[in-house]
Parts: C-alpha cells; sequence; structure tokens
C-alpha cells in the first residue's frame, strides 16, 4: 500500500468557501470558494447523529463494515448490469462516491478499478468520521452548491446541525437527482420522494416511528437564499489575512453589531445633510479585549461614498485624541499633577506656534482644566517638558505602525494630529486606561489555543487620574444638545478634531467597554460643522447607551498609591509660608514631584513703593520694607499686557546699586525671531523684522543688541523693528537686571 501511494499519491486539496461566523458560532459572512463554488466546511462536531444516520442508511449502511469497497455490493451490481444490460443498481460505497468527487473522470471499468484503489487508499490514510466529512462537504446539490452545509444554510438558512429528520432526509435525496429535485422548484415532488425515504427508515428501523410521522408531515417551503453578507469590513480583512482558513471565527456578538449597524446608518443619515457622509464604530470589551462589534462605515454598499472603506483601519489625523496618554505618561514621569498649573499663553515653540480650537487663551490653568478642556498650548509644553521622544516610545509601545514609519519627522504637533493613527490603535489606546494601564492588541479572531500577550503602558495609578478627569461632564465637549445630556451614560470620554475638519474623533470607556468613534468623509473633504464634540460624541452616546446603559459594573476604583495632598492653589505645587489658599490635588506616591511652591516672592521696597533693593543696597537708615509680589512667569506678563490685564508689577530696583544681576534665573526669552531660523528679504524692498522677548516681572528695560553692537533700549515686551541685511545675525537682548539671552539666525536676500 506504501508503494500504491508512492505510485498514485492521494491529493486532495480542496478550496472551501470562506465562512465568517460569530461569537456564538452564527454564520456571519461567506464567501465564494475560488472556483466559484458555494462549498462550505462542515465540522465533525456539525454532522449530528441524525445526519450521520440518514446520509449511511441511504447511500452505504455498511460503511463502517468495509474498507472503502463493498465486494458483495459490486459483484451484485457487475452481475446486473451484464445480465440486464444496464445500470440497475450502484456498487459505490460512500467512500468511492468521495473518489469520484474528488477525481471527477468517465465512467468506465478502468476507472471504476482506479476508484476502488483510491477508495483504499482513503480508508488507509483516514478515519470512517474524516472520509464521511469528505462526502458532506463535497456531495453536489445542482448548479454551484456542493456540500450538505452550503445547502443548509443556502436553502434552509441554518447550520446542518439544527436539521431535523425530515430536513436531512431532504437534503439526503437531492445529490442523486439534483436537477430534477430541484430545491424551490420541485418541491412537491421532493417531498413525496422524501418520504418514500422516511418509509424505508422506518423498515431499516433507522430512526423511531414518531420521529418519522411527524417528519412526513412537515411542509417543505424553501427556496435558494443569498448567502449572509454581514459585517463586510471585517470579514474581507480577515479573509485576506487568513486566505487558507475555511472557517474564521470571531468575537462579533450579532446583537450588539445589529444595533450598532443600525445606530451608525441612522446617524449617518441624519448629518448627510451637513455634508458628513460616514462614520465608524469599533467596540471591544474590556476583559476579554475582544472585539464585539465592528463597522467600517455607514453603508458598505454606498460606492458613492467610499462605502468599502474601512474606517477602522483607515490612517488619519487623532486631533487631539492623543492628549490623555501624554498627560498620563507625564503623571507617571513626576512631572506635573492634575491641580498644576500651566500657562496658557501665546507660545512660540521655536516657530512653532499652536492655537487653541477657539482661538482663545485662557492664562493660568491646572492640568486636569486643560486636559478636559483640551487645550493646545499647555499640552505642547507637556510634550516639550516631558520630551516628544518619551511619548512616540509610549505610542511604539502601543503598535501605532505610521508611528513608528514617522518617527524622525514628528514634531511636538504629535499631541495635537500631526501623526497618523487609526480607530483601531486609538480604540485599544483607550483600553489601556480601562485595563489598569496594560496594553493589549484587540482580538478579532478566535484561535484553536487562545494566548494573550499584555504588556505595561501606563502605571494603574496614572490611568485613576485620567478617568477621573475624562469623565467630568462640565466640559466644553459634551453636546450643546439636551436629547444626548438627558441619558449621559457613566463614562470617561475624550474627542478629537484634526486640522481642516477632515476628523471627529470620540473614544470613552468604563469598566465593561472601550468604544471609538470616528466621523468625518473618506474622501479627506473638511466640513465646518465638523467636531468631535458635536457631531462624534452624540454617536458615542447613543451606542453606550444602547448596549450598556446603566450597567451595574462598578466604576473604577482609587489605587492605594494615589494620596490627596495639600497644594498652593495658585500652583499646584506644595505650599510654602506665603501660600494661603490651599486645597486638595491628586498625586501618586514616590513618584510625583515636591516642588515647593514659588508664586510669591518678596522684595525689599521703600515705604512708597516705587524703588526696590536688593541685600547689597539696603538703605542703611532702615527706611524699606518686605513685600510680596506675584512671581509671573516672564511669559504670563506678556500675556497680561497684551491683554491689557491689571498686574502688581515690582518696583524698578535701586539705580545707586552697583551689583550686578548675573544669575540664570528669570532671563529674557526672545520669542522673535526664532533660535537658527533662516530668513529671506526682497534685496531691492527689504522689510522689517520683529524683535520680541518676554521679561520677568521686575525688569522694566530691556537693550537689544545687533552682533554685539547696541541697536536700541525698550520698554519690557515692547516689540522692537530693524532693517535687516544678509548674513550671519547674532541677536541679544539684556534687561536692566543685566539678564542676557542670545540667539542666532541667517538673513538671506532673494
Amino acid at each position: 500500500m506504501i508503494l500504491l501511494n508512492l505510485t498514485f499519491p492521494l491529493k486532495i486539496n480542496t478550496k472551501y468557501s470562506t465562512l465568517i461566523t460569530a461569537s456564538d458560532g452564527t454564520l456571519l459572512h461567506a464567501f465564494l470558494s475560488p472556483d466559484d463554488k458555494w462549498r462550505m466546511y462542515v465540522e465533525l462536531k456539525e454532522i449530528t447523529p441524525t445526519l450521520r444516520k440518514a446520509i449511511i442508511t441511504k447511500e452505504d449502511k455498511y460503511f463502517y463494515y468495509h474498507f472503502g469497497v463493498n465486494p458483495i455490493a459490486i459483484i451484485r451490481a457487475l452481475y446486473n448490469n451484464v445480465t440486464k444490460g444496464r445500470r440497475t443498481s450502484g456498487a459505490s460505497t460512500i467512500t468511492m462516491q468521495v473518489v469520484r468527487m474528488l477525481y471527477p473522470n468517465e465512467r468506465t471499468y478502468w476507472n471504476k478499478l482506479s476508484e476502488i484503489g483510491k477508495a483504499t487508499q482513503l480508508e488507509i490514510f483516514y478515519s470512517k468520521e474524516e472520509i464521511l466529512q469528505m462526502y458532506l462537504n463535497l456531495v453536489p446539490y445542482g448548479s454551484n452548491i456542493e456540500g450538505i452545509k452550503s445547502a443548509s444554510y443556502l436553502y434552509f438558512q441554518k447550520s446542518p446541525d439544527r436539521l431535523s429528520l425530515a430536513e436531512v432526509t431532504t437534503l439526503a435525496i437531492i445529490p442523486n437527482r439534483p436537477t430534477s429535485l430541484q430545491l424551490g422548484t420541485k418541491n412537491p415532488l421532493i417531498v413525496q420522494e422524501r418520504n418514500k425515504w422516511l418509509e424505508r427508515f422506518r423498515k431499516e428501523k433507522a430512526f423511531e416511528n414518531q420521529a418519522i410521522n411527524d417528519a412526513t408531515k412537515e411542509p417543505l417551503q424553501v427556496s435558494r437564499h443569498e448567502a449572509p453578507k454581514l459585517v463586510p469590513h471585517l470579514a474581507l480583512r480577515l479573509k485576506k489575512q487568513y486566505p487558507d482558513e475555511p472557517t474564521i471565527r470571531t468575537y462579533i456578538k450579532q446583537p450588539i453589531q445589529a444595533k450598532v449597524e443600525q445606530i451608525v446608518g441612522n446617524y449617518a443619515n441624519r448629518v448627510r445633510a451637513m455634508n458628513i457622509h460616514n462614520a465608524a464604530v469599533l467596540v471591544i470589551n474590556n476583559e476579554t479585549m475582544q472585539v464585539e462589534s465592528y463597522v467600517g462605515s455607514a453603508d458598505f454598499y454606498n460606492k458613492t461614498d467610499g462605502g468599502q472603506v474601512d474606517g477602522i483601519q483607515a490612517i488619519r489625523s487623532p486631533g487631539s485624541a492623543l492628549k490623555p496618554v501624554l498627560y498620563a505618561t507625564a503623571f507617571d514621569k513626576g512631572l506635573i499633577t492634575p491641580k498644576n498649573i500651566i500657562n496658557d499663553v501665546p507660545t512660540n515653540f521655536s516657530g512653532f506656534e499652536p492655537e487653541n480650537f477657539d482661538k482663545k487663551f485662557n492664562g493660568k490653568v491646572t492640568v486636569e482644566f486643560a486636559l478636559a478642556n483640551s487645550l493646545n498650548i499647555p499640552a505642547v509644553k507637556v510634550v516639550r517638558d516631558l520630551g516628544k521622544k518619551e511619548l512616540i516610545e509610549v505610542l511604539k509601545k502601543a503598535n501605532f505602525q505610521t508611528v513608528k514609519k514617522q518617527e524622525k519627522d514628528l514634531g511636538l504637533s504629535i499631541v495635537l494630529g500631526g501623526c497618523g493613527v487609526t480607530l483601531e490603535e486609538m480604540t485599544q489606546l483607550y483600553a489601556v486606561f480601562a485595563n489598569h494601564g496594560k496594553w493589549e492588541k484587540a482580538r478579532l479572531k478566535r484561535e484553536a489555543k487562545e494566548s494573550r500577550s499584555v504588556s505595561p503602558l501606563v502605571s494603574p495609578e496614572s490611568c485613576f487620574l485620567i478617568t477621573q478627569i475624562l469623565s467630568q461632564i462640565k466640559r466644553p465637549d459634551l453636546p450643546n444638545n439636551f436629547d444626548y445630556t438627558y441619558r449621559l451614560p457613566k463614562i470617561a470620554w475624550k474627542t478629537g478634531t484634526s486640522f481642516g475638519k477632515r476628523d471627529a474623533w470620540s473614544i470613552g470607556y468604563n469598566k465593561k467597554y472601550t468604544i471609538g468613534v470616528w466621523v468625518g468623509n473618506f474622501s479627506g473633504e473638511g466640513v465646518p460643522e465638523l467636531s468631535g464634540a458635536e457631531i462624534a460624541t452624540p454617536l458615542l452616546f447613543q451606542i453606550f447607551n444602547s448596549i450598556d446603559y446603566n450597567s451595574n459594573n462598578e466604576w473604577f476604583q482609587q489605587p492605594k498609591n494615589v494620596v490627596s495632598r495639600q497644594v498652593c492653589a495658585e500652583s499646584g505645587d506644595l505650599p510654602n509660608e506665603y501660600c494661603p489658599n490651599k486645597i486638595l490635588d491628586y498625586s501618586i506616591r514616590n513618584v510625583s514631584h515636591t516642588h515647593k511652591c514659588a508664586h510669591i516672592k518678596q522684595f525689599f521696597v521703600n515705604y512708597a513703593e516705587t524703588i526696590s533693593y536688593c541685600t547689597q543696597c539696603l538703605p542703611m537708615d532702615g527706611n524699606y520694607k518686605g513685600k510680596n509680589y506675584m512671581n509671573y512667569a516672564p511669559e504670563l506678563i506678556s500675556f497680561y499686557e497684551l491683554k491689557h490685564i491689571l498686574y502688581e508689577r515690582i518696583p524698578p530696583h535701586n539705580l545707586a546699586c552697583t551689583r550686578v544681576f548675573g544669575t540664570v534665573n528669570n532671563l529674557p526669552v526672545i520669542t522673535n525671531p526664532n533660535e537658527g531660523s533662516e530668513y529671506y528679504i526682497n534685496a531691492k524692498d527689504p522689510q522689517q523684522m520683529q524683535l520680541a522677548c518676554q521679561a520677568a516681572n521686575d525688569v522694566k528695560e530691556v537693550y537689544w543688541y545687533l552682533n554685539d553692537k547696541l541697536l536700541r533700549k525698550a520698554k519690557a515686551n515692547q516689540p522692537v523693528f530693524f532693517v535687516p541685511t544678509a548674513g550671519k545675525l547674532r541677536i541679544s537682548c539684556t534687561d536692566d537686571k543685566g539678564r542676557s539671552s542670545t540667539i542666532s539666525v541667517t538673513i538671506k536676500s532673494e
């Protein structure tokens, strides 16, 4: 037999239809086989005792007793064929029929001998159950339908393991006469033939009499149906990823999928009047990281609006949606705590001058206010202080593929949407906050051997702080519509709107689910009305309310290493003796900074408060006093000057003082031009260049120098203009305390 197998090897390379199933085994989507057949792979567990007994009783009742060939049947058939001159009875066993379906040839005596040999080979290398499985997978049902599973779904719209005795018998008799017994058109004739075989089963005592009686009375009202085409984006993705797997099992929960699809479709119809045509939604179970709903677009079959684009995999700009992971990383590095103050004022980051969404500045704000209100300038400052590399490394650990590719080109704007992300990456990222800082890839496909790879991304403590901030309901990204706030789900969420209003994001989570929502146009067309708050968040709320409304899941608990401490309300730092207003702030034990507050500074001044003194020039007669002044940062003073906000200035220093203030603290900051930049001027009509700086509260005047030559004296924070000439230019700014800053630029003529 080994020699036979080497000489005539069995070549079984049957290509099956690809089937996508839901978490409960329900068929979601079916694809034709590569040769355009409906050939659905039936699994052993789907072969019920009823199905097995009916097929074997009808086709080969000695199936379990022969070795692929039934000699008695062959002799009987040969005798009848010779004596009667025609074929009156068959001799093919189920095994031989499998061979014939695998290797279709003209019916000759020589080919029959070949079938016998291959049938024997099959019996040696495969079990009886596997051979029966092959038969059920290949048996023809007319047209392009092969296999009992295909017929079961296309005619009865159910899996083989749910077929009744009457339905099993119906499918058992069709293969012998697939043309004359065509389901849907010859149903009355099929019922007659079915009942004849049911009576034969009664004589063979294959089934109970009552079961046969019930089966003969069962009506047959079937016609051919279309194969299911649900969850098309996920189905296409998995088929491409696993082309050789006949059955791909997902974690999709059909009731949830149906709800989300309906909500997304209805919502897309509502916003279409605003020229917004598409949306995508991903629902992840936080505990298992299983994807329970996958909606790649509002309507897969809408070719006009690019419905076949998978919005879950599409690379888009995240807008502000990356800010939570930035602040979480900064919390873990001990740089900030929620009540720390950041100045939301115009800031030049070496030529990059970000603005807030509303084009306004808020002055002094807390970290939690900055995140809850999605302020851009504070976020960029945190990136600068943290280091953009730190943020990029976190995103790389979270498997942001485009960030990995763009790493060298990314700057501070990364936190404002200056990178490419997908909805899948973003939803996985937010699931980290629900899973106590642990990142895990979303699970689309059920594997035979389940294995999970989990890696820490941020700490449980920073996750708690982020959740506390993102679950606040007094925030600007709450939709301005009573319908959406009346049934506000208990979630933490963050929005994002990309530059040009091309992408609207809203991603939220509670203990059970993380849901990512993207709304926009696959064409990339921007829409003035598009925003994460007003367009994406209502859809997020609807979905949460639909699949997890009034959830009994408890909220997130405070980790033991998150502790409360008193801080100064003016700075968020630990209070000193000059801090009258104290508030409570969260901090991470042994991680958060322990900076002492310096928002107030004591100066010696005369009683008229017109002159300030240092310890070197205090009046000998004691005609002075100590007074506390707000220690404003130069950038905040510039903002106050710009907005004409009153503040108490420190009196100018004693002119008679001979001490030189060479301290490195509170140096004037040159904000224009930018260090290392190149500027082009028109040689025939050169334009003026502006010089600007930010100076400390104790500075009254500054001195500008070009290539170490004095240009002019000016008031602190007063712009100065000059006409540059081509070449290298060294620009210095010195305040009236002797503190100096210098930059270099290059001027080129055109």
